[in-house]
C-alpha cells in the first residue's frame, strides 16, 4: 500500500522557511519526498536550510529571499514558480499592546504580515494558475485567532481571526476547483520569537502550567498538522482549522 503521507515529489513551496516552523517543516517535507520552494526573509539562514536539506538528498527547486509584503516580490514569486502541490503559508509576527495604546501604524503592520501579505501571495498564484489539480493550501494562524484571548494580545489575534475567516470563504469559493483551504491554529510554540515579546521567564512558567499535556508544542508538533494537512492524506479536509495546542482551550 501507498504511504499517502508521502509527497512522492510534489511540489510545495513554503513561506516563512528560514527559521522557526517554516524551516522545520521544509525538512519534513523534502524527508517525505516533497520537492521545495523555500521563501524567507534571512538570506543567511534561508541558505543554511536549503543547504542541509540538499545535503540530505532533498530537492530544492527555488529560493527567494524577500519581504512579503512586498508586492513585486509577491508578484515575482508567483511569475516564477513552477506549478505547484502545496502552499504552507508560515511568515507571521506579534506585536504586545494594550486596546488603551495600540496605535494604527503597529496594527497595518502586523495586519500586512500575518493577514494580507499571504492573502495576496495565494491570490497571485491563482491568478497566474500555479496550482496544480487538487492542490492544498494551509495557513499557520493561531488559536488567538478565534479560541483563546490574553491581555495584550488584540492586534494579534485580530490579524489571525481575519486569516481564519479569510480561509473558510476561500475553501467554500475553491472548491469546485479542487483547491483544499485549511489552517493550523498552534498554541504557544517554542520558537526563537519566545521571549521576544517583553513577556518574562516567570510569565512563560506560569503559563505552561496552564496546558494540560504539561508543556509548549515544538515546531514539529505543527509541522505534522501542516504536513498531514498538506498531503493526501487530508484529500477530503478543507476549511477546517485544525486546533494543536496541548489542550489548553480544554480550560
Amino acid at each position: 500500500m501507498d504511504n499517502i503521507l508521502h509527497f512522492n515529489e510534489k511540489v510545495i513551496l513554503i513561506t516563512g522557511a528560514s527559521s522557526g516552523i517554516g524551516s522545520d517543516l521544509a525538512r519534513l517535507c523534502s524527508s517525505l519526498g516533497a520537492q521545495l520552494i523555500l521563501c524567507g526573509r534571512n538570506v543567511e539562514r534561508l541558505n543554511i536550510v536549503s543547504d542541509e536539506i540538499v545535503e540530505n538528498g532533498g530537492i530544492v527547486l527555488q529560493k527567494h529571499c524577500g519581504d512579503l509584503t512586498d508586492s513585486d516580490f509577491l508578484k515575482e514569486v508567483s511569475e516564477s514558480i513552477p506549478v505547484i502541490h502545496g502552499l504552507a503559508l508560515n511568515a507571521g509576527i506579534n506585536y504586545i499592546s494594550t486596546v488603551k495604546t495600540l496605535n494604527l501604524k503597529a496594527l497595518h503592520h502586523v495586519m500586512e504580515v500575518n493577514t494580507y501579505s499571504p492573502i495576496l501571495l495565494m491570490k497571485m498564484i491563482l491568478k497566474a494558475k500555479k496550482f496544480s489539480n487538487a492542490a492544498s493550501v494551509v495557513f499557520t494562524s493561531s488559536i488567538a485567532g478565534f479560541q483563546r484571548s490574553s491581555m495584550g494580545n488584540s492586534i494579534y489575534s485580530t490579524s489571525k481571526a481575519a486569516l481564519h475567516g479569510f480561509m473558510r470563504n476561500a475553501a467554500l469559493e475553491l472548491a469546485s476547483a479542487g483547491i483544499r483551504v485549511n489552517s493550523v491554529n498552534p498554541g504557544m510554540v517554542e520558537t526563537e520569537l519566545l521571549g521576544k515579546n517583553g513577556i518574562t521567564q516567570e510569565q512563560y512558567d506560569l503559563d505552561r502550567k496552564t496546558y494540560p499535556l504539561g508543556r509548549y508544542g515544538k515546531p514539529r508538533d505543527v509541522s505534522n498538522a501542516i504536513a498531514f494537512l498538506l498531503s493526501d492524506a487530508s484529500s477530503w479536509i478543507t476549511g477546517t482549522a485544525m486546533v494543536v495546542d496541548g489542550g489548553v482551550t480544554l480550560r
